[in-house]
């Protein structure tokens, strides 16, 4: 049987899932409840999924999803304790599962962490390097924890990295463009219409 085909890029889908994404969910820091731009961009990042699939360029699914005890969190700061104090992020749960319209394709490649760089103590760079990509395409929820976490660290071990900055969202839209400015200088900040057409150049 025959591995992944060679991609000189792949689209990693950061936290698409119901806990932080969706209004019933128990974590607001990816977007914040009542949030006036939660359709259009949860839409835009539909959007980017579809069109993505249509061009032939492979999807990576990242999730994020913890022990039902929460003994696997090192609560170090606000944001691992809040998991915790929520009880939030539990495995087996509505909450881990991939939110509407962004649930992985039975090709697609899916993986688990604990944290929030996407890299970090999971299999994403071994699966990523299936495909021996030149070029990471970062999308999720929220900015500025997965994505702007990932994207530092692709960048990092030399990937040339790129943000959807419209299929991104984070607790407030102020936050959400201070993660955008933050990440300017080592990644090249696109919308969802430029990364599209990209794939036909």
């Amino acid at each position: 049987m025959m591995g992944p085909m060679q991609s000189d890029d792949v689209l990693i889908a950061l936290h698409y899932q119901n806990e932080n994404c969706h209004p019933d969910g128990k974590i607001k820091v990816g977007i914040s409840e009542g949030a006036a731009w939660r359709e259009k961009t949860l839409e835009t990042a539909r959007e980017l999924l579809v069109g993505t699939r249509k061009a032939g360029v492979p999807v990576v699914h990242v999730r994020l999803a913890v022990r039902s005890d929460h003994s696997n969190v090192i609560a170090n700061n606000f944001i691992f304790r809040q998991w915790v104090e929520l009880g939030a992020w539990v495995e087996g749960t509505w909450g881990v599962q991939f939110l509407e319209g962004f649930e992985p394709l039975d090709h697609e490649q899916v993986v688990t962490h604990t944290r929030n760089n996407g890299f970090y103590g999971c299999n994403l760079e071994e699966v990523v390097n299936l495909y021996r990509p030149k070029r990471l395409i970062c999308a999720g929820v929220s900015s500025a924890y997965v994505v702007e976490t990932t994207v530092r660290h692709a960048a990092d071990v030399g990937y040339d990295t790129w943000v959807v900055s419209d299929a991104c969202s984070t607790a407030t839209l102020e936050q959400h463009n201070a993660a955008l400015r933050a990440m300017e200088l080592i990644a090249t900040v696109a919308t969802k219409d430029e990364v599209l057409n990209s794939f036909a150049e």
